[in-house]
């Protein structure tokens, strides 16, 4: 059933879920805030991180990945990281509609990735899902956030504090609230 759920999330539709996709949602946050619990809660080895976030993730994250707790998801299985990545503490990563993190990657502190976005008719506020895809060699400053539907160029620097609504080109520095362009980055 999680697949037909990450198919369904990775459409990008909100409207139609069954009961029975509903239930694997609620069942498959559940188990992730269990396993964050865990996570943020002990003290734990590099391994043991690249262990606990390969299980919230489903998939093999690769041994260069490190990260300092505590780490927060509310869905886990559409978390896709690449390898030499870096999380500092205190992210929230809301990936219902998907996070794609290339290689090479910082990403500072508190930082709020968020892939859901609700319809603005009141009387059906449904959930829209678009992921979020970040480049190679991407710096995300602290307390970034960062929308859904954005995409990261390789190479750009997301200054501090940061709101990203938008796509930010390769090689770029961005900042602000809405994120706009400082300046580009040679190489």
């Amino acid at each position: 059933m999680i697949d037909t759920v990450l198919s369904y999330l990775n459409s990008g539709r909100g409207d139609g879920l069954t009961d029975e996709m509903n239930a694997c949602i609620l069942s498959t946050c559940q188990e992730t805030l269990r396993r964050t619990m865990d996570l943020n809660n002990r003290y734990h080895t590099p391994e043991e991180i690249v262990s606990i976030m390969s299980g919230i993730t489903g998939e093999q994250i690769d041994s260069s990945f490190n990260m300092f707790p505590p780490f927060y998801a509310d869905f886990g299985r559409n978390i896709h990281i690449g390898k030499n990545v870096f999380i500092n503490s205190g992210c929230h990563f809301q990936d219902q509609g998907g996070i794609y993190i290339g290689d090479d990657v910082l990403i500072g502190h508190n930082v709020v990735l968020a892939t859901i976005d609700h319809t603005l008719d009141p009387y059906d506020r449904h959930n829209i899902y678009k992921p979020i895809r970040i480049g190679n060699r991407v710096w995300i400053g602290s307390n970034v956030v960062i929308t859904h539907g954005v995409t990261i160029g390789d190479g750009a620097v997301i200054a501090a504090g940061a709101v990203v609504t938008r796509d930010v080109e390769p090689n770029t520095v961005v900042g602000g609230v809405p994120a706009k362009l400082i300046k580009r980055i040679d190489v």
